[in-house]
């Protein structure tokens, strides 16, 4: 289990070395804003498109995208039901939330583990794919029609066509488009967006880190939203992918324990990028990304311990 401590460790790191030069002022907390949105329009889509460029797409349709699929219905529809339903979020409220408890760090956490826990780095593909293909769009659209800073809804044109200006769903497309042409793209061409794409974890974590020097009462917090976001992400999303994998699918060993262990990934530090972005539930998804990045690495050794 060194192999998911150290992916831990690394993720950590570098969160922390945000958060001691924000101390030591070296950054300032106001370049929180600047380091997310090189994120969101500069590194990350480049990320996006490496990532979905190189995927196997036949991967698309393994037992992982399955039990995914099911443990994002049912942790997203049990926040909905509370969320909206009963505390009365709003919808950018609810999207964050949505995300915090569904959306896993499957790219720069999931591949390591996938690649050196259960020693096949294509397992997550269907992960990456999902999320960036179908989930982040979806949530970029209805953070959009929502009300924003100044407070005015957006155009309806506008929203229908926002996906399509987004820089993560374009990149992911572009993607997406390579691969089903079996296209391989030059190496002149794939360097540079290789060396942007590696500064897209460094400089999102950097950014949360940074958020944290702050030192203000609301950098984390145990709220209700957060707690439900967390338990759910925890605890629901990897239990409902044994229940399907082990109880409808009759899986056994490896078979079990990949999309059990995937399905216990932390919350993606991308979410907290997209709650900088969109100027909602910052608080909730800072939260939640410390909060079950912690608690995961517990929970993955017992995984892995029980299931190996």
């Amino acid at each position: 289990m060194s192999a998911v401590i150290g992916a831990f460790a690394a993720l950590v790191a570098v969160a922390v070395l945000g958060y001691v030069v924000g101390l030591a002022g070296v950054l300032r907390s106001q370049d929180e804003l600047v380091l997310s949105r090189l994120a969101f329009f500069v590194a990350t889509p480049a990320l996006m498109f490496t990532t979905v460029a190189r995927a196997d797409l036949h991967s698309i349709f393994s037992v992982v995208l399955v039990t995914n699929l099911a443990g994002l219905f049912v942790v997203q529809v049990l926040f909905l039901l509370v969320a909206v339903v009963i505390w009365r979020r709003t919808r950018s409220q609810a999207t964050i939330g949505v995300l915090a408890s569904s959306y896993v760090n499957a790219g720069n956490l999931g591949v390591p583990v996938a690649a050196y826990v259960l020693g096949n780095g294509a397992l997550v593909a269907p992960i990456v794919l999902l999320q960036v293909v179908v989930m982040a769009p979806i949530a970029f659209a209805v953070l959009d029609s929502d009300r924003r800073g100044s407070g005015r809804r957006v155009p309806l044109r506008t929203v229908l066509t926002r996906p399509l200006r987004n820089p993560l769903t374009v990149a992911s497309l572009l993607g997406l488009l390579v691969s089903v042409l079996g296209v391989r793209l030059p190496d002149l061409l794939m360097r540079p967006i290789d060396l942007v794409a590696a500064a897209a974890v460094p400089v999102a974590l950097i950014a949360y880190g940074l958020s944290l020097s702050a030192g203000t009462k609301d950098s984390i917090t145990l709220r209700r939203d957060v707690v439900l976001a967390v338990a759910l992400k925890t605890f629901a999303q990897p239990l409902t992918a044994y229940v399907v994998a082990r109880w409808v699918l009759d899986l056994h060993g490896t078979a079990l324990l990949a999309p059990t262990l995937l399905a216990a990934l932390p919350t993606a530090q991308n979410v907290y990028v997209y709650a900088v972005q969109y100027r909602a539930s910052r608080t909730l998804a800072r939260s939640a990304v410390l909060l079950s990045t912690l608690l995961s690495i517990p929970t993955m050794i017992l995984i892995a311990g029980l299931l190996a």
